[in-house]
């Protein structure tokens, strides 16, 4: 059904409807994103530089949800839609350009910290009022938007007062900014949103997190660019390459259908805080340890490959080591928090296998960088030889007819 607004025109999406080719068009600002913050990250490999890449990551995630809900509701390449997402989309390509900046000016041009304070209003600005115009005859909706305007003005207000200073304190700033939006959306009733498709809606989450996957790969050709190709990169980039296929095969082989199903089975009325919950919040985490896991990754690949500044049997150190096993542990937190929130299940294989990903970091602090990284791979090919054998039933049960989930 097609509907006019003034001053917009927009065609309403259906239950079934798939992801339209703009709202892929619009993820490739967010891989060019993750790749900057790597990027930065890794420069400055220090314990503040990893809470500000964090940071980051939270401010595009936040940026990159508001329009999934949005297209939720409207198709995203038909009438005045169409127009907004690709100026939100430059928006956000500014952003992404001044990432490098975000928190240390360079010398010349534009403050970069300012930039990404005023390009980030500008985006969260374009979706608002987006969504305010396509609610109009909806109250309710309308009344949701006006009790979450405060807080994106906080955030984006606390940001451009955070790029007028330097070091721990603009670090804080930035991370109140992050509190105010996060927070202010989790304590409005989120009755008062609208999700009408529970398929697009999870087929959109599950495109991000193969995003955020592709960035991790990516990650590994970084790490030896300019390096002479060797046995130990060989072995190292195909265990990389190992580790983002088993993170590909926890999400795909069952829990976004899972997620989907229940999704589809909640009431109307209650769909949107289930989503809120198990999607907008929970996938966070997900999509930050994706992030940590390819900076490991592109440490591991830099260790094994630049024998003029490492050995061999060096062993990953420091940041380096925490952020190749912590942020898979932080990806399979998030599935055990999905899982509990969309069936009220407990994720033991997962839980286990997260707990002993912490117990090896210390234990493997001598080993080689090269034998870190094939640890961390058994133990993500362990938890999905496992999980295929033990659930292998319920999955084939879940392709072919309903059930109740097990895993």
């Amino acid at each position: 059904m097609t509907t006019r607004r003034v001053p917009i025109k927009a065609e309403a999406t259906s239950e079934d409807q798939p992801v339209t080719t703009l709202e892929l068009f619009f993820d490739l600002v967010f891989v060019f994103a993750l790749t900057q913050i790597t990027a930065l990250m890794a420069h400055d490999l220090t314990w503040p530089g990893l809470i500000r890449g964090l940071l980051l990551v939270g401010l595009l995630w936040w940026s990159w949800i508001g329009f999934s809900w949005l297209c939720n509701l409207v198709k995203a390449d038909e009438g005045s839609v169409r127009g907004v997402m690709l100026a939100a989309m430059a928006a956000m390509f500014v952003i992404a350009l001044s990432i490098p900046e975000a928190f240390h000016d360079l010398e010349g041009g534009l403050p970069g910290p300012v930039v990404i304070a005023i390009a980030y209003f500008a985006f969260r600005a374009m979706h608002l009022l987006l969504f305010w115009l396509i609610a109009d005859g909806d109250r309710v909706l309308r009344r949701t938007l006006l009790r979450f305007a405060p807080s994106m003005l906080a955030g984006t207000a606390l940001l451009l007062v955070a790029s007028q200073f330097h070091g721990t304190t603009q670090t804080l700033l930035w991370a109140l900014a992050l509190a105010a939006d996060y927070g202010g959306t989790y304590l409005i009733d989120a009755r008062g949103w609208r999700l009408r498709s529970a398929a697009h809606f999870a087929e959109r989450h599950g495109l991000i997190v193969i995003i955020a996957l592709g960035e991790s790969i990516v990650a590994i050709g970084v790490g030896v660019t300019d390096l002479p190709i060797s046995w130990p990169i060989l072995i190292a980039s195909v265990l990389g390459l190992a580790v983002a296929a088993a993170l590909w095969w926890i999400y795909f082989d069952a829990t976004v259908l899972y997620g989907e199903q229940a999704l589809a089975a909640e009431p109307l009325e209650t769909r949107p805080k289930l989503a809120r919950d198990a999607y907008t919040f929970l996938h966070f985490p997900m999509v930050a340890g994706i992030v940590l896991l390819a900076l490991g990754l592109k440490k591991v690949l830099e260790y094994v490959g630049d024998t003029e500044h490492h050995h061999l049997e060096d062993p990953l150190k420091g940041i380096g080591l925490y952020a190749l096993f912590f942020g898979v542990v932080l990806y399979l937190l998030g599935h055990v928090g999905f899982k509990w929130r969309t069936s009220r299940r407990l994720g033991v294989s997962r839980l286990i296998t997260a707990a002993l990903a912490v117990v090896a970091v210390p234990a493997l602090g001598k080993a080689p960088a090269l034998a870190q990284l094939a640890v961390l791979t058994a133990l993500l090919t362990g938890l999905v030889a496992f999980e295929a054998v033990r659930f292998s039933r319920e999955r084939d049960e879940l392709r072919h007819g309903s059930h109740s989930p097990a895993e």
